[in-house]
């Protein structure tokens, strides 16, 4: 692992318009060199070349991975391909540890498989097992063979598992130690290592059969007697995970009990491995991305992809948008007579819409945290539709009030303010039950709560809004 300094955030940035410069600066050179004509122009051209990419290699070989992938994830596609060919080669496989799924694929893209094998040769198992299904099939074979029997085994027991499940994401590099030995015996098992595994905060106390029986957290190490026994002093209430568990929630017990690292166990109670907190919050960075996204019906998208799989990215929910924009228009088609004789109301309906739109925006948003967190569930689910739906009905008598004394000022119809107030409870009622709802029926399917769910919600708060608007129109005001 890198013993590089991770960039705070202000001087990322910095570095971020420094490498663009650098680029500039090259293309901008080599374009001049390139138009000179000059005897053994070949050289000088390569010679400049040469020298403008030293600069730029030397500033890349100062940066965390991390911060490289970060870089990359910000530049064009040109401009990120020829970074990364400065990127050194120790660091190339943790750098694509570290990029965003649909970048790591535009890089891997472009290397050979011996460039790949040579990236991926000092990463752990665990790491390893992460990129696995990236790999080229033949890069994969290679690795396979490339491994001993105890990598190999741990490679192949990741991949067991899938991405969102705690075994996917599994540190195996941990210390283990025995309940029947004395602190001073494990002070001195401690000292034949040259380093600790990362976010090593506690070991773990397992028996012959590698069944967990407690941890030993490093502050009783140092502040008990030496002669103590580890029995005495580890503490036996231990938050466990197994392989097959939510990463997700994992993440948030992390978060809940304030971990640095916890055991990870197979099915039958054995130790596999560990998680870590770099990891949970991996996880919990992704999950809130990945939120955004799907409240837009968006997936990971590479910012710099190509016009066309961005655009393919994007059909799915533009295609949905249109049905319910024809949707929308017939019901408005369906009451041209009306607006026709009120022409104000053709100005007022957006109103109506609009409004429900925010409200259930709020409530989808309220929602989804909450399933996000665990605490929703078919118990409290009804409750909390009741709660919503009067809030609903407390903001539509208010602000549907306030509509519609302004609908009165405007055009003197007490009839048309009337309308305007009661399209705004009925329609915030809609937004509330919508807001509500398509979450959970999305959990309830197995999708994703947030997937695609303000296109939903916007498509009926829309449609409803003016149907209950026009309708109430034609019924009290032809």
């Amino acid at each position: 692992m890198t013993d590089l300094a991770r960039t705070s955030p202000d001087s990322l940035h910095t570095t971020l318009q420094q490498v663009m410069r650098l680029l500039e600066r090259h293309r901008l050179i080599e374009g001049m060199v390139h138009k000179q004509d000059m005897p053994r122009h070949e050289l000088v051209e390569q010679l400049v070349h040469k020298q403008n990419l030293a600069e730029l290699e030397k500033k890349l070989a100062s940066l965390h991975p991390a911060d490289i992938a970060h870089i990359l994830e910000a530049l064009p596609l040109n401009d990120r391909g020829m970074v990364w060919q400065l990127v050194a080669s120790k660091d190339e496989g943790e750098v694509l540890l570290e990029v965003s799924d649909a970048v790591r694929e535009s890089l891997l893209a472009d290397m050979a498989p011996h460039e790949i094998l040579a990236a991926t040769s000092e990463l752990d198992a665990d790491e390893l097992a992460d990129l696995m299904p990236d790999l080229p099939q033949a890069v994969q074979q290679e690795l396979y063979t490339s491994l001993d029997a105890a990598e190999l085994a741990q490679v192949e027991t990741a991949l067991t598992y899938r991405d969102d499940e705690v075994g996917a994401l599994m540190d195996f590099d941990m210390v283990t130690i025995r309940d029947d030995v004395t602190l001073e015996v494990v002070l001195r098992y401690l000292r034949r290592f040259s380093e600790l595994p990362n976010h090593t905060d506690k070991l773990f106390v397992i028996d012959e059969r590698r069944q967990i029986k407690g941890v030993l957290p490093l502050e009783q190490l140092l502040l008990n007697d030496p002669e103590k026994g580890v029995a005495a002093v580890m503490a036996t209430d231990v938050v466990v995970f197994h392989g097959h568990d939510d990463a997700s929630d994992a993440a948030q017990a992390f978060s809940r009990y304030d971990l640095v690292s916890a055991p990870v166990l197979d099915s039958n109670g054995v130790l596999i491995g560990r998680l870590t907190v770099d990891m949970m919050v991996d996880v919990i960075q992704e999950d809130s991305e990945a939120e955004v996204l799907s409240l837009a019906g968006l997936k990971d998208e590479d910012l710099f992809s190509s016009v066309w799989s961005s655009a393919k990215n994007r059909w799915p929910w533009l295609a949905l948008n249109i049905c319910t924009a024809f949707l929308a228009s017939r019901v408005i088609g369906a009451f041209e007579a009306t607006i026709a004789h009120l022409v104000a109301l053709a100005t007022l309906m957006p109103i109506v819409s609009g409004i429900g739109g925010n409200t259930g925006t709020q409530t989808i948003t309220l929602i989804i945290r909450g399933i996000a967190l665990g605490q929703i569930n078919a118990g409290n689910a009804p409750r909390l539709l009741l709660k919503e739906s009067g809030i609903a009905l407390l903001n539509g008598l208010l602000w549907g009030s306030v509509l519609g004394l302004i609908a009165w000022l405007l055009y003197r119809q007490i009839d048309l303010g009337l309308v305007m107030m009661g399209a705004m409870v009925l329609n915030l009622q809609v937004a509330a039950l919508v807001g509500i709802l398509v979450p959970l029926t999305m959990q309830k399917l197995g999708r994703d709560p947030a997937y695609g769910s303000s296109v939903l919600l916007t498509a009926m708060t829309d449609s409803m809004g003016f149907f209950i608007f026009l309708g109430l129109a034609t019924i009290f005001l032809m």
